[in-house]
């Protein structure tokens, strides 16, 4: 998860019975197999005494930066939208790296067109 992330923001009153998520998601950064996968991403925590409520605030290699309320949002919620957006970015860099326009723009004609979907194999063309 930490791969697609450049800073990880968390804020919390320790005494907000609200603050399960913002936990358990410092929990899931903290792992040994997050970190590994991008060692230079920042993880903050600020420990708020005021009424504010608990968010994580995401910022991913990009640059764009997304702000979750955690009150609201579990953190397997969270931590599977940077992992559908870090896909996305995965197959952008794909795309421009092999020097093809970013997005995809699928004209509207190939858009109507039946789908004749995949033709079996035949069990003599299987793979052994």
């Amino acid at each position: 998860m930490l791969k697609f992330l450049s800073k990880v923001k968390i804020e919390f009153n320790a005494l907000d019975p609200r603050l399960a998520s913002c936990m358990e998601f410092l929990a899931q950064c903290n792992a040994r197999k997050a970190k590994e996968s991008n060692p230079a991403c920042q993880i903050q925590v600020k420990r708020r005494t005021d009424d504010f409520p608990p968010q994580i605030t995401v910022t991913f290699v990009n640059g764009v930066e997304e702000t979750f309320d955690a009150t609201s949002t579990p953190a397997q919620h969270i931590r599977t939208l940077i992992l559908d957006k870090g896909r996305v970015l995965e197959t952008e860099q794909m795309f421009r790296e092999a020097g093809e326009k970013w997005p995809v723009v699928i004209p509207g004609e190939e858009l109507q067109q039946p789908f004749t979907g995949i033709k079996p194999r035949k069990a003599e063309d299987k793979p052994q």
